[in-house]
Parts: structure tokens; sequence; C-alpha cells
């Protein structure tokens, strides 16, 4: 069986969002990959992948928050990364008590999600090694 490797998945309709996340986060050694809308991305979703979701709150078709909400009806647990230009703190609290990780304005500084996003991969890394060493060392009981 293959393992799924941590990645960061940016979803923002503007482009130039996109591509520049998509290098900030491989020139920190981050695997991403990007869409354009939630449209494009929920059904290549797996709940399985791991990873942390950078997600613009407003774009067309469907909105950050009701892909957090879709997310969430699937049992999905990855984290959110909120950016917006055009929130609120009643917006950042909804998202906040639905299980963001983060919300940040979109003049965020870009240094603040790759931190936000790698702190984010590395505790996925290190919880899926804890895991792998159990399975392979067993539980930590003695016959």
């Amino acid at each position: 069986m293959r393992e799924l490797v941590p990645t960061a998945i940016v979803i923002d309709d503007d482009d130039a969002v996109r591509s520049s996340l998509k290098l900030l986060l491989r020139s920190v050694k981050l695997p991403v990959v990007v869409y354009a809308s939630a449209q494009e991305f929920l059904p290549k979703y797996s709940v399985d992948q791991p990873g942390c979701l950078i997600v613009d709150v407003r774009m067309p078709g469907m909105s950050g928050l009701e892909l957090q909400e879709q997310l969430n009806l699937r049992g999905a647990m990855i984290p959110v990364i909120f950016i917006t230009g055009h929130g609120d703190i009643s917006m950042a609290v909804e998202a906040m008590r639905h299980g963001a990780f983060d919300f940040l304005p979109s003049r965020f500084e870009i240094r603040i999600c790759s931190i936000a996003s790698k702190r984010r991969l590395r505790r996925m890394r290190r919880a899926g090694a804890k895991s792998r060493r159990r399975s392979v060392f067993g539980s930590s009981s003695n016959p």
C-alpha cells in the first residue's frame, strides 16, 4: 500500500495567489497541489489524504466556509488555514468554531502562511512516524 505524503493544498480563485503560494511552499520543501475552486478540489479529495488546506474564504460557486462545511460532513480531519482580503471578525469566529486551524488576512505575511503550513505538516509527519513505530514494534505492553 502506497503511503500518502502530507501535502499543502491551496484553493484560491486568484491565479496570482495560487502561483505565489505554490512557489513559496515549494521553496520551503513542502509538497503542494493547487486548485482554482472548491468544486475542482472536492471530487479529487480523499479523507485519507494527510496535509493541510490553504483556502480563500470568498470564491465564486462554493465559498471556503461552505467547503469547510462539506469536509466536516465527510468526516475530514484535515486542518484548514483560511486566507481572505474581505474577512471580518464574525467570519473568522465562524471558521474557527467549525475547526479552522488559522484565519489570515490576504495581506498576510507570506512567511506566516508558510510557517503555519510547515508547522502543521511537521506535526502530521511526527504523528505518522509514531503510528508506524507502534505498528512495527507493537503496543507498549509486554507479553
